[in-house]
């Protein structure tokens, strides 16, 4: 098969389900229209269909040939923002938006499995393809402990994410750690409230909150090696409800983000630090406090071998001026099923000024070059093929 004439071929295909996705965005686990089109789609390609995860897809395509088993993955869930993008495909659920191209993701892995599909006979292996519901919120974990990886046994695991902050018909792929571990938490500053006019009889856990956000990029700045970044925000404040009254606790929450393995044995022991300085600096100002830890991801770490195998089928349909190594600090659930096989995640840029596709990901004018999204069904297919015709 001549595969770049075949996807050319499903153009308008391609784009016409990308939009589909767009104008139906559905948040993690409730993605029941989006498991609909999905199942239909595989199931019209003969592949054997499920639903995993409550709202998950996967689907097998048992090839000709003996072999192993390799998997192709992308998201599904949008995301709880109002779009204020002026485009034909707009959002028709309120307050939801495909703000991060998973959208584009699902199109790209179901025209990859039709044309995957129609060569089947010719396939040594297998190739699952899984649709993830709720990637924001680490929906990975669930799809494994209901058995994604088995029955055929994955041995190797491929992801792909559109990129805006890359430039349209680049690659982006790296070996080694390329997004970051992921912890959200949650505090609570308790203190003492009173009158605004009498605060020595109060414990003002606000300007204990303040405290604690100053004192906190320390570990940022002067604790931890710079060369192994760390990032420790603040994304939410809540407590008071009057100006003249010192309220009695304060609400915060964040995020922890890391590239290197963080846990509690680790050098640099991120989350054991964030804790020492809550509490040495709620103890300075009298305050008490509750600290937890909400888990979302691990590093994501690319295997080096699959990282270069990769790059040189990037460098078969870009070529290899247009690839580029790329490491960010956002988390990404595919981390989960990379604890479990060996695997590559990587980006295709589609980032374009012109086209007004320059907005980071999950902004209300977040869009992306759909030009690109052949570039992606293209990776997808020749990636499967190269790595299941080495190790047959």
């Amino acid at each position: 098969m001549d595969i770049k004439k075949r996807i050319k071929e499903l153009q308008d295909e391609l784009i016409n389900l990308r939009r589909d996705f767009h104008q139906y965005p559905e948040l993690g686990f409730e993605e029941f229209r989006t498991n609909k089109v999905v199942r239909e789609y595989l199931a019209g390609c003969g592949l054997e269909v499920e639903t995993v995860a409550k709202t998950g897809v996967v689907a097998l395509l048992r090839g000709g040939l003996p072999g192993s088993t390799v998997m192709l993955r992308a998201d599904m869930d949008g995301l709880p923002v109002r779009e204020e993008n002026d485009v034909p495909y707009k959002s028709l659920n309120e307050g939801k938006m495909h703000a991060c191209g998973h959208d584009g993701h699902m199109a790209m892995l179901l025209v990859a499995a039709k044309i995957l599909s129609e060569m089947s006979r010719d396939i040594a292996g297998n190739i699952k393809f899984v649709f993830q519901p709720n990637e924001e919120d680490a929906g990975a974990r669930i799809m494994i402990d209901e058995g994604v990886m088995e029955n055929p046994k994955v041995e190797a695991v491929f992801g792909i994410h559109l990129w805006t902050p890359l430039k349209s018909g680049q690659v982006g792929i790296a070996g080694g750690a390329v997004m970051a571990a992921h912890e959200n938490f949650q505090l609570k500053i308790k203190g003492k409230g009173g009158h605004s006019g009498t605060p020595q009889t109060a414990i003002d856990p606000i300007l204990a909150a303040a405290g604690v956000i100053q004192a906190v990029q320390v570990i940022q700045t002067r604790e931890i090696d710079v060369l192994k970044p760390t990032l420790i925000i603040f994304g939410k404040i809540q407590g008071g409800t009057a100006p003249n009254i010192i309220p009695a606790s304060v609400e915060i929450e964040g995020s922890i983000r890391y590239l290197y393995d963080g846990n509690d044995d680790s050098e640099e022991q991120p989350k054991r630090r964030l804790e020492r300085v809550i509490q040495r600096t709620c103890e300075a100002y009298r305050a008490d406090y509750e600290l937890k830890f909400i888990p979302s991801n691990p590093p994501l770490i690319n295997d080096e071998t699959l990282a270069d195998m990769v790059k040189k089928v990037g460098e078969q349909v870009v070529g290899r001026d247009r690839i580029v190594p790329y490491v960010c600090m956002p988390g990404e659930d595919f981390a989960e099923f990379q604890r479990e096989a060996p695997g590559v995640f990587y980006f295709v840029g589609v980032g374009d000024r012109e086209k007004e596709t320059e907005y980071p990901h999950h902004h209300p004018r977040f869009n992306i070059d759909e030009d690109m999204l052949s570039l992606g069904v293209e990776m997808h297919v020749r990636t499967a093929l190269d790595y299941l015709a080495k190790v047959k």
